[in-house]
């Protein structure tokens, strides 16, 4: 079974085979950089297979040789125009998506090759194995688009890699290789980069051949061990995007869509 959801700008395909599912980002000439359309595809998609009891695993992937380039930063001027888009764009977008991901009860295996940035990081952060090629590149260059990573996108980094990490990938933006990434904790494993696919597909079929009812309670049992923040008031989320508004913001944003170095004055 074949199917997909997309957008003038990029698709998201589902495709069963048997008990495994596999989830493909596709954005040709922008390394997969995800829409908005595509986001709520994604969330659409795993809400869905959420529900399909025969399933034993999910395999999130990119076309063409990458992972995903993060969000899509020309539809940001559209999307992100206020604070209200922005609140809109982080809270009510992104974060279902990446819940979705996170509650799927089936195991996720993110399939990474090429470029894994920004939102394709935090996507791939809410998987439950991550296996990426050697010359996989991974980082979140948001600083230098004058804004911070958004609260709730940053819970599944945190979960992941813990305070220290995550500080390190925000504050200094640089990407890294996977190397990198698999000291920092990111990465399950690195294979050749000809050998991810095979790798993932022989994962997942070990994944398969187990309990399904011991994998989805392995699920759950860790996510009631680990430790949850409460979630943030209202007062206290309204405060972390009053970036939004600032010229630091804009400027980012306008300096990447304009192919040029931003020039920050803190304000």
């Amino acid at each position: 079974m074949t199917s997909s959801s997309s957008s003038s700008k990029g698709n998201v395909h589902l495709e069963l085979d048997g008990r495994l599912a596999f989830v493909t980002l596709s954005h040709p000439g922008r390394l997969n950089a995800i829409t908005v359309a595509m986001w709520q595809s994604i969330g659409e998609i795993f809400t869905h297979l959420a529900q399909q009891d025969q399933l034993r695993c999910v395999i999130v992937r990119g076309d063409d040789g990458n992972f995903a380039a993060g969000a899509d930063i020309s539809e940001f001027p559209r999307e992100r125009a206020d604070k209200a888009g922005v609140i809109n764009y982080h809270t009510r977008i992104l974060a279902p998506t990446l819940a979705a991901v996170a509650r799927c009860p089936h195991p996720v295996v993110a399939q990474i090759e090429g470029v894994c940035v920004g939102g394709g990081l935090e996507l791939a952060s809410q998987c439950d194995l991550r296996i990426a090629g050697r010359s996989a590149r991974f980082g979140v260059p948001i600083n230098r688009l004058g804004f911070p990573m958004a609260p709730d996108e940053m819970r599944g980094l945190l979960a992941l890699a813990g305070r220290a990490v995550t500080l390190e990938i925000l504050l200094e933006g640089r990407v890294f290789g996977a190397d990198e990434a698999m000291a920092k904790g990111l990465l399950t494993r690195i294979m050749p980069d000809d050998e991810v696919a095979a790798d993932v597909l022989r994962c997942a079929r070990r994944l398969e051949q187990g309990a399904p009812q011991a994998a989805r309670i392995n699920k759950k049992t860790a996510t009631l061990l680990s430790a949850a923040p409460e979630p943030l008031s209202e007062t206290e989320l309204s405060s972390l995007f009053n970036y939004a508004e600032t010229s630091d913001h804009k400027e980012g944003v306008e300096a990447f869509l304009a192919g040029r170095p931003p020039v920050f004055s803190g304000d």
